[in-house]
């Protein structure tokens, strides 16, 4: 009976212990479960804050871009305004502008008509009292005082084709006009040819020197050579004289370029007659 009593006591104490180690380990099983849930949880909610905060400045941005397109359309949309206003304005100037152009068109056309109807009104009552009053003395008379006008035209018209210069002298602009200057017989004229550049020529009693042509724009750099000093001239165009003097003669003497070609020039120089010191001649 003894021996039962301590076989089971050794059971109860065997069967103690067991449950008490399960219970231990159960414990310890708890215990990291719980940590684990913990850290777990701690994360998450890191991630969770992190999350947020990144869709917070996601849509900050998202604000801060859509406020800046909203700034544009309106800037766009007033300055689209304004243009439509201004191509108002430009479009009303334009009609108005070509109104009046029209009104002046017109208005000319009926002065020309009028003015045409008035000519042949009086070429009409001219040509009608000339056939019914004149007589032929009275023709010839007229026929003489036109052909005397005509030549007194004829004689203004060919000194009006040369130009005076600012010192009142005639320019010639060719050989037929120097002819005929020296039919006035006021002046001598040397006429002359350079066809080289930087090469001096005599010309009369003076040295001329081409130092360059452009004849697209009719201009000439040219040297002269007075009493041993050097007159430089540069871009001159045609027909614009050149006015010097010779020794102590205050008349002045006048160099002339009519034509211009590459490398070469043709002119003349005009010298007063009986000019003393100066001369025409080649000595």
């Amino acid at each position: 009976m003894t021996e039962e009593i301590n076989r089971s006591s050794e059971g109860q104490r065997g069967t103690a212990g067991w449950l008490i180690a399960a219970v231990a380990v159960l414990g310890v099983v708890a215990l990291v479960a719980l940590v684990i849930g913990h850290n777990a949880s701690t994360q998450g909610q890191a991630n969770q804050q992190s999350m947020d905060n990144q869709v917070k400045a996601m849509q900050m941005d998202f604000t801060s871009q859509i406020s800046q397109l909203q700034q544009h359309l309106t800037q766009a949309d007033t300055t689209n305004a304004g243009l439509q206003s201004d191509l108002g304005v430009v479009t009303k100037k334009l009609r108005l502008t070509q109104g009046d152009l029209k009104k002046a068109r017109e208005e000319a056309e009926n002065i020309r008509t009028e003015d045409q109807q008035k000519i042949d009104e009086v070429n009409g009552t001219v040509t009608t009292e000339l056939a019914t009053k004149a007589s032929t003395d009275d023709v010839k008379n007229v026929d003489g005082k036109v052909d005397g006008v005509r030549t007194d035209l004829s004689g203004t018209q060919n000194d009006l084709k040369m130009a005076r210069s600012e010192l009142g002298t005639l320019i010639a602009s060719n050989h037929e006009d120097i002819e005929q200057l020296r039919r006035l017989g006021e002046r001598d004229y040397i006429e002359f040819t350079i066809d080289a550049k930087n090469k001096p020529q005599k010309v009369g009693a003076f040295m001329v020197e081409l130092k360059g042509t452009n004849p697209a724009k009719k201009r000439f750099n040219v040297s002269l050579v007075v009493d041993d000093a050097r007159i430089d001239r540069k871009n001159l165009p045609i027909n614009e004289p050149i006015f010097f003097h010779q020794g102590n003669d205050r008349r002045p003497l006048e160099l002339v370029v009519n034509t211009v070609a590459k490398d070469k020039v043709t002119g003349y120089i005009s010298v007063p007659k009986a000019g003393g010191t100066q001369s025409a001649s080649s000595d």
